[in-house]
């Protein structure tokens, strides 16, 4: 069989013009460039993941396994996304092991904020890949050790949120994006063992160029990450086992801002436009981060789904180091940075966190009544390190100003419990950290009503009880931070309407926060806080809305800083075109936010402070945008930003950090069923 390959179109049989797609093709994929260069880059550097990654693709690609897709004699093709489904930790640790079928809507997938594993609203440095925080409240369910180191949390895989395949041939994504300077890249594939067992892999890429340079292809950030994943049960589904092997290397080139020139003035908005002829304040720093995790969850069925006992292993290696080989400086004296505790020269601050945790339970569900009750034991380390002398120079001194942290080992006790019958249900769920820590939700429904009472008690994390470095040094000993949460929610569809709704009062006590100076400290006073939330969804014949806001009222004070109103509304229409060959959305969208003091940023300690000297003004965005779908081809054309000028010529990300100008953004989704 002859067959044409991309990138002229999709695999197409020449003598039949049947739709042909096979491992031998996801092969021929895999040794073409980009992906050739990059395995001889990480097989040259020892990564262990490359090894990892060959032998599966070894087992996948063996010539005896790799069948063509299946048709029948009128070329309609057997497999597609109602023959492929995702099996996730959250629904077998539920006791439903049928899996959902894969998505394969149009929706929002051009929307920005959907690229990364984290889609909340988040404040960053403006381009992808840089350092981000949740722009609105969120109560923390996170207890015991931690590390607190959490930027660039939103591009890494969650190993125990995954997606697992169970699908009765290859199955194989690819995802990319282009914008100026930002791009997406992403490649999975699985394929199943028999009826019982699948085998797979995932690559992403995410990267930016900097903006404020006159060399347009200088990289701003790089992140890569590497899954692989295996799933198996037993014929009878007595025995369920979720692996993954999940690492990912993160650098992102710190800037330090826009350093304001004497005649700029903010209020003109000066520091918009001219971005080659920007000056920052480092030009020599960067922030690494080497993420490594084991995750496996397995199940044994004891008495049918009512009594099942389960396990999760989790083995985590995080590793954060910051690099500054040229720290600016006047006269003698380090700028930018408060001190230079060690050196005026150059900074080499870094800091490991390993940590291996188990969890044992049972579990059980009935069409009324499910359960889990766990045990949870955590063990870790924590080693921080601050070097003298030339990072990279394999000469160089190492005089460390270090500590070695070990974390003793914390139990841990939890569960979840829920009771539903017809439009009545109860859900109860908690964990306990023996004699420290604890957090605590209950919710009762009555149809489209939900209340819910939240309350918790969580300690600092590690990075605010200790940290060494050569521009900070502070060693911590904080209260518990108290956490009282009240919220009543509302449900309610209506023909093609929707709308959800929730009000909560927050009461906070003893938070722990970064100041003005970048440093941990600790609120006194309690803080409350009052959010009424709003999402409605709306269907006029071909005309589509989907509106929703966040109002938060007390959020703008000491130690915590909200803007009061961000809201995101999207119009669009959609429907079939040249006799249902193409499905297509065309719209706009636009997102608000009010003004606020937005958090400022520490790149050496990797946090985000409060400060209170810089207020981002209230802004628009307006991006419009056209979506198509072909079959398993999804695309989208985007001008992000397009009222850029009509009020102002650009908006702040963070205080000194512009966000991106009027764009051009195009995506690409393709899936292969076969």
């Amino acid at each position: 069989m002859k067959y044409s390959f991309w990138p002229m179109g999709p695999p197409v049989c020449r003598n039949c013009s049947r739709h042909y797609f096979s491992p031998k093709l996801l092969s021929d994929l895999l040794l073409t460039s980009p992906f050739l260069s990059f395995f001889r880059r990480a097989a040259a550097s020892g990564s262990a993941a490359v090894l990892w990654l060959s032998l599966l693709l070894a087992c996948l690609l063996l010539p005896q396994h790799a069948k063509a897709q299946i048709v029948d004699d009128t070329t309609k093709t057997i497999y597609g996304p109602k023959t492929t489904f995702i099996i996730r930790e959250a629904d077998v640790l539920r006791e439903k092991t049928e899996g959902r079928m894969v998505d394969t809507t149009l929706t929002d997938i051009q929307q920005a904020r959907f690229w990364a594993h984290d889609s909340t609203y988040q404040q960053d440095l403006g381009e992808l890949g840089t350092a981000s925080r949740q722009l609105l409240w969120a109560p923390n369910t996170q207890l015991g050790a931690r590390l607190g180191r959490n930027v660039f949390d939103r591009y890494v895989r969650n190993s125990a949120t995954i997606p697992y395949y169970d699908t009765r041939s290859p199955y194989a994504f690819l995802r990319y994006v282009q914008g100026t300077p930002e791009s997406v890249f992403e490649l999975s594939f699985s394929r199943s063992i028999k009826k019982t067992a699948s085998v797979g892999f995932a690559y992403e890429r995410f990267s930016a160029n900097k903006l404020y340079t006159a060399n347009p292809r200088e990289g701003l950030t790089d992140h890569s990450n590497v899954l692989l994943f295996m799933r198996y049960q037993t014929e009878d589904e007595r025995y369920h086992v979720l692996a993954n092997l999940n690492t990912s290397r993160h650098k992102s080139v710190e800037q330090g801002g826009i350093r304001p020139l004497a005649t700029d003035t903010l209020g003109r908005g000066d520091l918009f436009g001219n971005e080659d002829r920007r000056t920052v304040w480092l030009t020599k720093a960067a922030n690494n981060e080497d993420r490594d995790q084991v995750h496996v969850a397995q199940t044994y069925r004891l008495l049918g789904k009512g009594l099942t006992a389960f396990h999760v292993l989790d083995l985590s290696r995080q590793l954060n180091k910051y690099t500054d080989t040229q720290l600016p400086t006047s006269n003698g004296e380090v700028l930018y940075y408060p001190e230079a505790r060690r050196s005026i020269t150059a900074t080499d601050d870094r800091v490991q966190y390993r940590q291996i945790e188990n969890t044992v339970g049972v579990l059980g569900r009935t069409e009324t009544v499910e359960y889990r009750i766990y045990g949870r034991h955590r063990k870790g380390s924590l080693d921080t390190q601050s070097l003298i002398g030339n990072p990279g120079v394999l000469t160089r001194v190492t005089q460390p100003d270090s500590a070695i942290q070990k974390v003793p080992g914390q139990l841990f006790v939890g569960g979840t419990a829920a009771f539903r019958y017809k439009i009545f249900a109860i859900e109860t769920a908690g964990e306990y950290r023996f004699f420290k820590e604890y957090w605590v939700r209950a919710a009762a429904k009555l149809g489209p009503l939900t209340g819910e009472i939240f309350s918790s008690s969580y300690s600092p994390t590690l990075t605010q009880q200790q940290f060494i470095g050569n521009h900070y040094l502070w060693n911590n000993n904080f209260s518990q931070t108290q956490v009282n949460q009240l919220t009543v929610r509302v449900d309610q569809t209506l023909g093609h309407q929707r709308l959800q709704a929730s009000g909560a009062v927050v009461n906070l006590t003893n938070l722990v926060y970064y100041d003005a100076s970048a440093r941990p400290a600790q609120l006194s006073d309690a803080k409350q806080l009052i959010i009424v939330s709003a999402r409605h969804r709306a269907q006029f014949g071909s005309f589509f809305s989907g509106n929703e806001a966040t109002y938060t009222l007390g959020g703008d004070g000491a130690g915590l800083h909200i803007p009061a109103l961000v809201a995101n509304g999207k119009v669009y229409y959609q429907g079939d075109v040249f006799k249902k060959a193409l499905f297509g959305q065309v719209g706009a969208e636009v997102y608000y936010q009010s003004r606020f003091r937005a958090y400022g940023y520490s790149p050496s300690t990797q946090q985000f402070y409060v400060q209170d000297n810089f207020t981002i003004r209230n802004y628009p965005v307006v991006d419009v945008f056209l979506n198509a779908d072909i079959k398993t081809v999804a695309i989208f054309l985007k001008m992000a930003y397009v009222n850029q000028g009509l009020y102002r010529n650009g908006y702040f990300a963070s205080p000194y950090y512009t966000s991106l100008p009027r764009r051009f953004q195009l995506g690409l989704r393709w899936q292969f069923f076969n």
